[in-house]
């Protein structure tokens, strides 16, 4: 599969500057690929500097950087290892981003879809009884958002992504809002390769509709019809989600 589209530097989770940053995106995509596996040491401190032509200080920034993913774990004297795969923070967009750039992103997206499967309907459902004024302005802000970008793939995603956030915060449930913001830039993916694969505008507007049904279901306070409205908008995503990622790996 080719990386399509996607544009890793609005997404990274970790801003990288500097000789570091070389350090960090490299060591971090052999892991994630399985050049490195999990178990494995690293390279030495001394080994990175020379192949990356970087400070110890740069060396020592990226291991730091790469233990907070949950990649490697650091230990005196015994070196720096890949950590098990089930330990990585598999929310971290740059490990998202390393996962699709090298082929491996269909099963992480995979498992996105099935959790939303089932996290948005409950969302929806709560908001129907708990919205109050300021999220029906954000989430009919965000329907009306969708319509207007019908055009613009980039612009529809982001507000797609936004219309789920505030379905999130009106749910007035503090998990289900926590959960939404971390897997906020990881939407912002699967949408963004949905839509890029998408050709012709009026599939566009037909999901905008969609999600307006969600919209209009919670501002009716029925939180049933808005579970049963927003599982379809997820079941048509992953549907589309599938479609685009086979269209890619025929790229």
């Amino acid at each position: 599969m080719t990386s399509g589209s996607f544009d890793a530097s609005s997404t990274s989770g970790y801003t990288m500057r500097g000789r570091q940053a070389v350090v960090i995106d490299q060591v971090g995509r052999d892991i994630v690929s399985g050049a490195v596996a999990p178990g494995d040491a690293l390279p030495k401190e001394a080994d990175l500097v020379e192949q990356f032509g970087v400070s110890r200080t740069s060396v020592r920034e990226a291991m730091r950087v790469l233990a907070a993913k949950g990649l490697v774990d650091i230990r005196q004297k015994v070196g720096t290892r890949v950590r098990p795969r089930d330990q990585w923070n598999v929310f971290d967009t740059d490990i998202l981003r390393w996962h699709h750039e090298e082929g491996t992103g269909d099963v992480v997206m995979r498992d996105l879809v099935e959790v939303r499967q089932i996290m948005e309907p409950a969302a929806a459902r709560l908001a129907a009884g708990r919205a109050t004024m300021d999220d029906h302005r954000r989430m009919s802000a965000a329907i009306d958002a969708m319509a207007e970008n019908a055009h613009s793939r980039d612009g529809y995603a982001a507000a797609d992504v936004e219309f789920h956030l505030a379905v999130y915060a009106a749910s007035h449930n503090a998990l289900l809002r926590q959960f939404g913001n971390v897997v906020a830039d990881f939407m912002k993916l699967t949408f963004t390769v949905q839509q890029a694969a998408t050709q012709d505008d009026e599939e566009l507007v037909q999901d905008a509709e969609t999600h307006a049904a969600v919209y209009q279901a919670i501002d009716r306070g029925n939180g049933e019809d808005a579970a049963e409205a927003m599982l379809r908008v997820v079941l048509d995503g992953k549907n589309s989600l599938i479609k685009a990622l086979g269209g890619l790996r025929e790229e």
